[in-house]
């Protein structure tokens, strides 16, 4: 059975969409909703000199693989995400209506390897960072 994918400009009639619903998709996770500059024009790590900073035991094709989205970037919720400008580099849950800040350096656990997402969390065993014992 085929079940129809909720779509939130249906919810009220055409005509008073925009007026009751400005921003009905907000939030959700399907398909490309809004703008998502992330995807259009990435920018990694290697390519914010902060992010340089931050990362200094990193090497540039690590670099080269952590995407930083823009400010402004819409985060999807319940999606996970590192604030490399935060010390404790914590991952934090996304909520609907959540956008990257002006300073902040937010790295998306979807779009990162997880052994490289295990090092940039801090991670220092070898089975989990993808490092041979000794090297």
């Amino acid at each position: 059975m085929t079940q129809k994918v909720y779509d939130p400009s249906d919810k009220h009639p055409p005509k008073y969409q925009q007026d009751l619903n400005p921003d009905a998709a907000a939030g959700i996770n399907f398909g490309r909703v809004g703008p998502h500059p992330e995807k259009d024009n990435p920018r990694t790590a290697y390519d914010v000199k902060e992010a340089h900073r931050l990362l200094d035991d990193f090497t540039d094709d690590q670099l080269k693989q952590l995407p930083i989205l823009p400010e402004g970037s819409r985060l999807e919720q319940d999606a996970t995400y590192i604030d490399l400008t935060d010390p404790d580099r914590k991952e934090f849950k996304a909520t609907s209506g959540m956008a990257a800040g002006p300073g902040s350096l937010l790295v998306p656990k979807s779009e990162v390897d997880y052994q490289l997402w295990n090092r940039l969390r801090g991670v220092t065993d070898p089975a989990r960072i993808g490092a041979v014992p000794g090297t």
